[in-house]
């Protein structure tokens, strides 16, 4: 099963939340070979994100966000056998400088290509937490 979209009970817990402070969303993306467009334009899936990526920064920067984190996937040492072409994280000042994100006319254009491009992904919101000295707490 593909997702690259969420459905509305997703969107409407993500709004509920609407708890004080900035929100961090772990993207896993894996792209398609052949990007599909429903007007019938060519183009590969990374050139069809890579087009996403340049046209929603400038919304991305107008709402406060910021991409937190970048990694390459090197290899999945626990969990099923999935490959994700980009992983990151980025950071917004709020649940609603998201929503106002996805609100914005040109980001809505430029979702097109991420839709277009994208086979699969994930989209993981967490609540940024102190640093801790180990790994639970």
């Amino acid at each position: 099963m593909s997702h690259v979209g969420f459905s509305r009970e997703a969107w409407t817990a993500f709004r509920d939340n609407n708890r004080p402070g900035p929100i961090h969303m772990l993207n896993l993306v894996r792209l398609r070979e052949k990007a599909i467009y429903a007007d019938g334009r060519e183009a590969t899936g990374a050139e069809a994100y890579a087009a996403y990526g340049r046209l929603s920064a400038p919304v991305l920067d107008r709402v406060g966000g910021r991409i937190a984190w970048r990694g390459s996937m090197e290899l999945m040492l626990i969990g099923p056998e999935e490959w994700w072409d980009h992983c990151f994280v980025a950071e917004y000042p709020s649940v609603e400088a998201f929503a106002t994100m996805m609100r914005d006319p040109e980001y809505r254009e430029a979702v097109v290509h991420r839709t277009a491009g994208v086979l699969d992904s994930r989209l993981i919101r967490t609540g940024p937490l102190p640093l801790g000295e180990n790994f639970g707490g």
